[in-house]
């Protein structure tokens, strides 16, 4: 688990976005800037690769590429309002929808609809979710990618406010599939 530098600034955006007095359209713009930094932050924790590239003065420079290929899975409808963020950096990023919702009788998550890039297997997924509560939802997703091929090792859940419960039971499930 990864939580962003509590900056300054960080903390100004939070402050906003969970006062009862913010109005809507400020709430999605400064929610917006604060997605967009969790992505960031999740992009780091993707494996790089050295790649040298040449500089239009003809010079080699040294550089990073992602090793692999990338995909956003959101787990619909909430974590659609991430997708945006992560569109905006990185172009053309596939995007993959999970649906859960809880069963009103056992009051556990249920699959309802997964479409998923069909080489899912071969690529890192950050898996979007703004909210963490009981842990069910976020659990039940990382299940359905791990059906799809997907290791675990692959899995970023980016994620902007949770619950200790909700944390505890994600690390948790991951550790007993460890």
């Amino acid at each position: 688990m990864v939580i962003l530098e509590q900056t300054s600034e960080l903390k100004a955006l939070m402050s906003i976005i969970r006062s009862k007095d913010t109005q809507r359209s400020d709430f999605i713009f400064y929610s917006d800037r604060i997605i967009r930094l969790l992505v960031e932050e999740a992009l780091n924790h993707l494996p790089f690769v050295e790649k040298t590239v040449t500089t239009p003065m003809g010079a080699p420079y040294k550089g990073l590429a992602f090793k692999g290929s990338i995909c956003g899975v959101s787990i619909m409808r909430a974590g659609e309002a991430m997708e945006q963020g992560l569109r905006d950096c990185c172009r053309s990023v596939r995007i993959g929808k999970i649906l859960i919702q809880r069963d009103e009788e056992t009051a556990k998550p249920q699959l309802y609809y997964a479409k998923l890039p069909p080489d899912i297997s071969e690529r890192f997924c950050l898996l979007l979710d703004p909210m963490l509560a009981t842990g069910g939802s976020a659990n039940k997703a990382i299940e359905v990618l791990l059906s799809h091929g997907v290791s675990e090792e692959q899995v970023i859940f980016v994620n902007l406010i949770c619950s200790p419960e909700g944390i505890e039971k994600v690390l948790h499930v991951s550790a007993i599939r460890s």
